[in-house]
């Protein structure tokens, strides 16, 4: 048995499994990258990275946080691989980024990068601690959601469009029907007029 499908519905189903698949990707994305090499310093880094925010998008954990569009987060990232190389655990890491590493932590080469770099606002909050907003708290619900919603809009715009290229066609068709029937009944017209 032969099943065919309309090329209307096949780009319909490529469509809706291209926009299924981004989807997907995009919630399952796993932005972080980590010099380490350490499976347990591994661990350790996305323990860390998923427990404070990025400095960029405060909604999100700095473990999804792009390494192109803030900076500074990726800078954070490399401090946090210098602080677990020297042992520290994630959460000594942790509360040492809500309460402060203190003055020591300024031979650290990302610090000094930054008071080098006039960022003193990172360095002392480095230094002196962030407070608890430094943790993440990120309600993912709104992300995941956002992400469906942009994923159901494209596909909806691209549903509308297909409809709208092949309805001329099919409103040539019936305008052309129409248009041999009214001269039908117009002859009859003239017809019963003679």
């Amino acid at each position: 048995m032969k099943i065919l499908i309309s090329p209307d519905l096949h780009k319909k189903v490529l469509i809706f499994l291209f926009g299924f698949f981004v989807w997907v990707s995009a919630a399952n994305a796993d932005s972080t990258f980590t010099n380490l090499t350490d499976p347990g310093q591994i661990r350790t880094f996305h323990n860390v990275t998923e427990r404070i925010r990025c400095i960029c998008i405060p909604s999100i954990a700095i473990k999804s946080c792009s390494f192109n569009n803030c900076t500074v987060s990726a800078k954070l990232k490399l401090f946090i691989e210098n602080r677990i190389r020297a042992g520290e655990s994630a959460d000594v890491i942790v509360d040492k980024m809500v309460h402060g590493f203190g003055q020591d932590v300024v031979s650290d080469p990302i610090i000094a990068k930054f008071i080098e770099t006039g960022n003193q606002g990172m360095a002392q909050g480095v230094i002196m601690g962030f407070g608890p907003d430094i943790l993440a708290k990120p309600d993912s619900s709104w992300i995941d959601f956002s992400i469906a919603a942009a994923a159901a809009f494209g596909i909806l715009l691209i549903y509308l469009y297909l409809k709208r290229r092949t309805a001329p066609k099919a409103a040539i068709a019936t305008e052309s029907e129409n248009h041999s029937s009214f001269d039908k009944y117009i002859s009859e017209i003239e017809e019963k007029q003679k």
